[in-house]
């Protein structure tokens, strides 16, 4: 079944989202992973189920644009507005206004979509609350605020090919009350309203900017009015829906106008079984922030989706593997395998894991920059395999057998981490230093270099 969505109502231009194949059936209305096409003006086609690069302070750790666009293959990259906004002087609103001054402003790679929302997800802990008029964003510069107005504007001048709403979030991990979660719905309402006013359908033709949609982080009883306002008037002016907590997409079947909406999770995953969970619940698009974090642990993935021919209906598929190889460990320091059999990466097919072992112990950027290059295109290569069994029909017992062969979650990593540098940022208030100095005074008594 095909279901495209090619302009608005009110004339304001959409993406062209085509769901194709989904199962059980062909309804667009079950709750079934499901293949479709999104095509952004100018941009590469998006072939979902897929994942969403995270970028810090704009670039995807690790990675300049050049290898981005060379070795790499994600769909799409999600960039916090938070990263280029200071207390003073917004660099990034001086930019001169070109067809994608955020493109322009981080040499990001054009064909290459850009997600944008006001923070980081997961976002850092801020000391205070959101207001009725603005929410907390942390800067480089410390926490600061930002109002709908000025979120507004900046998108409408830095025009990025999807926005995020703002959304009433917490900025603590804490259960809310029920009082605390109906104003955050009331507030998030009142804050789309607000957005799609100033930044309107002329607006969003001629900078080519999509909107999603915040659906809450809290239970479907507290926020169905938001969301059936939504459903009721906005769906005309919306791109997508960003989730912040799939369970909640069951309850969004019963939004006729919103379930052939593309489905961008923000809720983060943090293993590939998280993974295929949320793609058998009709997730369209996952962040996949973890790649970030297993990369910087100098893990190296190893999974791979079972084919038909790996799937054992008895359910014995040999003994459990690991998710991902600690390159960091003595054992591969003389190995000149790659990292990964058969992959076909620039890391596996040009070096060994004896180079990017000794890399690691080195304390060497390209250790890090390979690893990465590596484990996006492991990432790649299992969405493509997601996509062709849903396809042939047989995702969910592809899923039960990739439950049954893989461990449960990543290796720890014994290696050290990169140093900090400017994509890494703390993640919350008081935070330690990501690292040890690499110098010390010579009133310790212990000698003026530490062991770096």
């Amino acid at each position: 079944m095909s279901n495209s969505n090619d302009s608005a109502p009110n004339g304001a231009s959409k993406p062209t989202f085509t769901i194709g194949t989904t199962l059980p059936s062909d309804a667009t209305d079950e709750l079934c992973p499901r293949l479709g096409t999104l095509q952004l003006p100018g941009r590469r086609t998006i072939e979902t189920p897929n994942f969403t690069a995270v970028t810090s302070r704009g670039v995807i750790p690790h990675l300049t644009p050049e290898v981005v666009s060379k070795y790499t293959s994600f769909s799409s990259a999600y960039i916090a507005l938070e990263d280029f906004l200071e207390k003073k002087d917004h660099a990034i609103l001086k930019m001169p206004t070109t067809d994608r001054p955020l493109h322009a402003f981080t040499s990001f790679p054009a064909h290459i979509p850009t997600i944008v929302a006001a923070r980081r997800c997961p976002s850092v802990l801020a000391p205070a609350g959101n207001t009725a008029k603005n929410i907390s964003i942390f800067t480089s510069t410390g926490f600061s605020t930002i109002t709908v107005p000025k979120f507004a504007a900046t998108v409408a001048h830095i025009r990025p090919d999807i926005v995020i709403a703002l959304a009433d979030l917490l900025h603590i991990s804490l259960d809310p009350s029920l009082k605390k979660k109906i104003r955050m719905a009331d507030r998030t309402e009142s804050w789309m309203d607000e957005f799609l006013e100033l930044v309107n359908a002329d607006v969003r033709e001629s900078a080519g900017i999509k909107v999603f949609a915040p659906i809450l982080p809290i239970d479907h009883t507290t926020q169905w009015a938001y969301i059936n306002h939504l459903n009721e008037d906005l769906s005309g002016d919306l791109a997508g829906l960003a989730i912040y907590d799939v369970n909640i997409l069951p309850d969004l079947q019963l939004y006729k106008n919103l379930t052939s909406l593309p489905k961008l999770s923000l809720d983060l995953p943090k293993t590939p079984h998280d993974v295929l969970r949320q793609v058998a619940l009709g997730v369209d698009l996952v962040l996949a922030s973890f790649v970030n974090v297993i990369s910087d642990a100098g893990i190296a993935f190893s999974f791979t989706l079972p084919t038909d021919g790996d799937i054992s209906m008895d359910g014995d598929i040999g003994a459990i593997m690991p998710l991902g190889i600690d390159m960091s460990e003595t054992a591969h320091a003389t190995s000149l395998e790659p990292l990964l059999a058969d992959c076909a990466c620039y890391t596996c097919t040009k070096h060994h894991r004896a180079y990017v072992n000794h890399l690691l112990h080195a304390k060497e950027m390209l250790g890090w920059n390979l690893l990465q290059i590596h484990n996006h295109h492991v990432l790649s290569v299992f969405f493509s395999s997601i996509r062709a069994a849903i396809g042939r029909g047989t995702f969910e017992a592809a899923r039960e057998a990739f439950g049954r062969a893989w461990d449960v979650d990543f290796p720890q990593g014994m290696g050290e981490r990169p140093r900090a540098r400017g994509y890494h940022f703390k993640s919350e208030v008081s935070q330690e230093k990501y690292n040890k100095p690499g110098w010390k005074g010579l009133e310790s008594g212990q000698g003026v270099m530490a062991d770096v």
